[in-house]
């Protein structure tokens, strides 16, 4: 995540990692060879998802960049510092003006009462994936991911991630896979699977 100074990393312990060990000898042996893994998050709702928008479709250093023009624009990254801000002056700040409408969008939003991004702790991780797809620029995966590195919700398996779908196949030597496929490993973790994706991101690097 781009936001914040002091890092925050995603809470696990031997509990998870020993019932995933069980659940799935395979899986478990890359548990044990790369031991406990750091996954960074951002408490800040609107920080994480203000932070999702910048880096959708660029570099990781390219969105650090662009997420540190926006922060001395703004002076913080909150829904009345970035609501106050003219969408021409976020673009500047080296994103499309697409991304500048979807930012501003988000923080009106907040402001507004038109989401409550607090509340969202209160909600199931289907309810909140709901909410937060209403947003513009927030798909199913942004708000899987938000689950994770925000919520730090313990049960997200992300079929639209990429990385972790990737590091399934590594992990059992597959040339393909299918959604019932992965539906299956996902009743393997559970209710786990944040934990395994911990894992199936390293494995995908």
């Amino acid at each position: 995540m781009l936001g914040g100074d002091v890092v925050k990393y995603f809470d696990y312990s031997q509990v998870e990692m020993e019932y995933l060990k069980n659940a799935d000898p395979i899986l478990g042996r890359e548990i044990d060879r790369i031991g406990i893994v750091k996954r960074e998050i951002e408490p800040d709702i609107f920080v994480a998802l203000i932070s999702s928008i910048v880096s959708q479709q660029i570099s990781t250093k390219a969105a650090t960049t662009v997420y540190n023009r926006l922060l001395e624009l703004s002076g913080a990254i909150t829904d009345k510092k970035i609501g106050r801000l003219d969408i021409e002056d976020i673009q500047k700040c080296g994103m499309t003006m697409r991304k500048a409408e979807y930012i501003r969008g988000i923080a009106i939003a907040s402001l507004d009462g038109s989401i409550d991004l607090s509340g969202l702790y209160k909600l199931t991780d289907e309810e909140v994936i709901r909410e937060l797809s209403k947003l513009k620029g927030v798909g199913e995966w942004t708000a899987e991911m938000l689950l994770i590195h925000s919520l730090q919700r313990p049960n997200v398996l992300s079929y639209k991630d990429l990385g972790i779908r990737r590091g399934m196949m590594s992990l059992y030597g597959l040339e393909d896979l299918s959604k019932s496929d992965f539906e299956l490993y996902r009743e393997r973790y559970h209710p786990y699977n944040t934990v395994a994706s911990i894992y199936l991101w390293e494995l995908s690097k």
